[in-house]
């Protein structure tokens, strides 16, 4: 018999794996002899290009969290824990590279429930995203990109769970 996701186990699930991602990855700048390879400029121009793309989806995320958060201030007890690990997410995925969120304006539903569901909708394509891209990424990068989609899959569950309160 499945036992239900409760909410604390989906955030201790969401948590674990934010502090996987932050403690457990490179960025993929290893240096000759330490361990890192040495790729030809096309190889680390298309993991720049795929680090950039994968930066700005999270950070549109982020500023689908913000717009939420501003037109239902109510729902931050549930929904900042949550913003907080995306924006850790988009900070590990930017490394040091550069990145600006894109322009796409993001609009929030007047009614919290559909905005949630709306929410849980941009997490699951960003997630969806993310697992895509595993296959055009370094390695580095491909175990930072599972784990951040699997914290974003943990999120949908959780923005579903809250939707339907």
């Amino acid at each position: 018999m499945r036992t239900p996701t409760t909410r604390r186990r989906a955030l201790a699930w969401s948590g674990a794996a934010a502090a996987g991602l932050l403690a457990g990855c490179s960025d993929g700048s290893g240096t000759p002899g330490s361990g890192g390879t040495q790729r030809d400029s096309a190889v680390r121009k298309a993991a720049v290009r795929l680090r950039e793309t994968s930066t700005r989806t999270s950070l549109d995320l982020l500023a689908h969290y913000d717009a939420l958060l501003k037109r239902h201030p109510a729902e931050a007890k549930q929904l900042k824990p949550l913003r907080d690990e995306v924006a850790q997410q988009a900070k590990a995925l930017r490394g040091q590279g550069r990145a600006s969120a894109g322009t796409a304006p993001v609009t929030v539903a007047a009614d919290a429930r559909t905005a949630l569901k709306d929410l849980a909708a941009a997490e699951q394509r960003t997630s969806d995203a993310h697992l895509a891209a595993l296959t055009d990424a370094t390695p580095e990068l491909a175990r930072l990109l599972a784990s951040v989609a699997a914290a974003g899959a943990g999120h949908v569950h959780l923005l579903i769970d809250g939707a339907k309160k």
